[in-house]
C-alpha cells in the first residue's frame, strides 16, 4: 500500500453520505449497495466503538433516531447491536436491516474496488480509543490493497488515536465552523485533506489549504447550485445525500 499524499490522490469527486443518503437507511448495507446501483465509487460512513470493542456504523451517540434500540450504542456489546432493527424507521421496505460492522463494509467495498471515507465518530469521552481501534482494524482490512480508506473527524483525538496505530492510512480534519488554529491542527496531525462544510469554502481558503499541500473536500452538498460552485473553486471531494440528483459520471 503507497502512501497517499495531496499529489497522489485516488479518491473519485463524489463520495455518496452514509451510503446513499436518504434513500435508504444510513450506514446499513442496503444503503451501500444502493449508493452503487446508482454508480457511486466512493461512500462516507460513520465508525465508533461498541462496549466489546468492535468497530460498528451508527452516526449519533444514541440509538433511537436510526434503530429500535435505545440509549447509547457504544454502551451494547456486538451481539445486542446485532439484534436491532436498522430499517424500519426508515421505510417498511428495509425492515430488519442490520447495524453492520466496519468489517463487513469494508468487505463489500474491498471485493467490488470501492472506496471508503471512514469518518471516525466516537461515544463521547471514547475519541483517542475509538481512532485507536478504526486504525487497527482498517490497516488489517485493507492490508494488500493498493487504495486505503481516507480517514476524517472532528475530533482531533480520534484522528491522533489513529494516526498512532495506521499512521500509513491518511487523513482528513472535518470542520464545521473555522476555529483559531484549525489547518495548524490539521498539518500537526499529518492531514492530507481538510472536509469543511461546504459554506466554509470561499477562492481563499481554498489557496489557503492547497499551499499547505492538503486536498479540500466538502459536506453535505445537496444542491445543484452549491456543487458547481465547489467544482468551479476547484475543490476536490463532494459529499452528497442527492444520489439520485448527481451522477458522478456525468460531472
Amino acid at each position: 500500500m503507497n502512501a497517499i499524499t495531496a499529489t497522489s490522490w485516488p479518491y473519485p469527486r463524489w463520495i455518496a453520505h452514509r451510503g446513499a443518503g436518504k434513500l435508504a437507511p444510513e450506514n446499513t448495507l442496503a444503503a451501500f449497495r444502493l449508493g452503487a446501483q446508482h454508480g457511486y465509487r466512493m461512500f462516507e460512513c460513520d465508525a465508533k466503538l461498541s462496549s466489546d470493542g468492535v468497530p460498528f456504523l451508527l452516526h449519533d451517540a444514541t440509538l433511537e433516531r436510526t434503530t429500535n434500540g435505545r440509549g447509547t450504542g457504544g454502551d451494547l456489546p456486538l451481539g445486542a447491536l446485532a439484534q436491532l432493527d436498522a430499517g424500519s424507521w426508515h421505510s417498511r421496505a428495509y425492515a430488519g436491516e442490520a447495524v453492520p460492522t466496519l468489517e463487513s463494509l469494508a468487505r463489500f467495498c474491498i471485493t467490488n474496488g470501492y472506496f471508503l471515507n471512514i469518518e471516525i465518530k466516537p461515544t463521547p469521552g471514547h475519541e483517542e480509543r475509538t481512532g485507536r481501534v478504526v486504525g487497527e482494524t482498517a490497516a488489517r482490512l485493507w492490508q494488500g490493497q493498493a487504495v486505503p480508506p481516507l480517514f476524517s473527524s472532528f475530533k482531533p483525538e480520534a484522528l491522533a488515536g489513529a494516526q498512532a496505530t495506521a499512521a500509513h492510512i491518511p487523513r482528513a480534519l472535518l470542520i464545521d465552523a473555522l476555529w483559531d488554529g484549525c489547518l495548524d491542527e490539521a498539518r500537526r496531525l499529518g492531514c492530507v485533506a481538510i472536509v469543511c462544510n461546504h459554506a466554509l469554502w470561499d477562492a481563499a481558503l481554498v489557496a489557503q489549504v492547497q499551499a499547505l499541500g492538503m486536498r479540500t473536500l466538502s459536506y453535505t452538498v445537496n444542491d445543484e447550485w452549491a456543487a458547481q460552485r465547489l467544482i468551479d473553486l476547484g475543490t476536490d471531494g463532494i459529499i452528497t445525500d442527492r444520489v439520485d440528483l448527481f451522477s458522478p459520471a456525468a460531472h
